[in-house]
């Protein structure tokens, strides 16, 4: 499957300045947008950061550690 990106929306055809797989800059997303974002993910997800790592995972990563992984 070809990937490359076009602002027509074909998939495989080449971008209007010739060169497939060029990509369009994104403009800069909106300032209030990311202050909004972030208060939306800080109140979904910060108890769960919040809550201890499971102590089987702990000995997971602790193995893994002493393998040189």
């Amino acid at each position: 499957m070809n990937d490359s990106f076009n602002p027509d929306g074909k998939p495989g055809a080449p971008a209007r300045n010739g060169k497939p797989g060029a990509r369009r800059r994104k403009a800069a997303p909106d300032a209030a947008f990311e202050i909004w974002l972030e208060r939306g993910l800080h109140a979904m997800y910060d108890s769960v950061a919040e809550e201890p790592i499971p102590p089987e995972l702990l000995a997971l990563i602790e193995k893994d550690r002493k393998q040189g992984g």
